[in-house]
């Protein structure tokens, strides 16, 4: 799947849509990220082999998923059966709750042990990175060694003066921070096909004043 056809997948499953959308920044944007509109199996699989054909250029490749509660989640189950299936590559996988169990076997990790695992943690989006570092504190104090993230998409909204919220959070965390796809490939894929002016319209004006390009 290369970058035009994620994006078509993206559409097609209305995880990528236009409009007037009022993000969690209070900023108001005219185009809405949201991985949690996948539910079926098939979609599942499709995001699964995105994010797997991408790790499969890594190197090295990962021992351990990570994928935090709860979009996380399924991320990270869906592109471990896919590298599995399409690359031959097996990898461990585990997430945490948002609350610590009191009961069983307590805690607020599930799977395996963690320790000089090479862990990648995979999600949807940045926005404000606090989701990935507190995942990446919970990992280092489990004894894994955390090699980066990996989102969708890389919005490329400026953060900290010329800094985007990707470039902000490697900084912040010490480890490098990968996507699939960025605005500029939306951009370009909107350009390309020529399917929607309007959008792409205002995309380009919101490129220009909120994000580095």
């Amino acid at each position: 799947m290369d970058t035009g056809e994620f994006l078509e997948f993206l559409l097609r499953e209305k995880v990528l849509r236009f409009g007037d959308f009022v993000l969690k920044s209070g900023r108001r944007s005219p185009y809405f990220f949201d991985l949690g509109a996948i539910s079926s199996g098939p979609a599942l699989d499709c995001l699964g082999a995105a994010y797997a054909a991408r790790i499969a250029t890594m190197s090295p490749v990962p021992d351990l998923l990570f994928g935090p509660a709860y979009k996380g989640i399924p991320i990270a189950v869906a592109t471990s059966v896919a590298l599995v299936r399409d690359h031959g590559i097996n990898v461990d996988i585990a997430f945490d709750r948002k609350e610590a169990k009191q009961h069983g076997e307590g805690g607020r990790l599930v799977g395996g042990p963690l320790e000089n695992l090479h862990t990648l943690i995979v999600d949807d989006v940045v926005t404000d990175g606090k989701a990935k570092v507190d995942a990446y504190r919970l990992l280092r104090d489990a004894g894994a060694e955390v090699a980066g993230v990996l989102v969708a998409l890389d919005r490329r909204e400026r953060v900290d003066g010329e800094e985007t919220g990707i470039q902000s959070l490697a900084h912040r965390l010490g480890v490098p921070v990968f996507s699939i796809v960025t605005l500029d490939d939306l951009v370009a894929y909107l350009q390309r096909n020529g399917e929607n002016p309007e959008a792409l319209e205002t995309i380009l004006r919101y490129r220009s004043l909120y994000c580095v390009s």
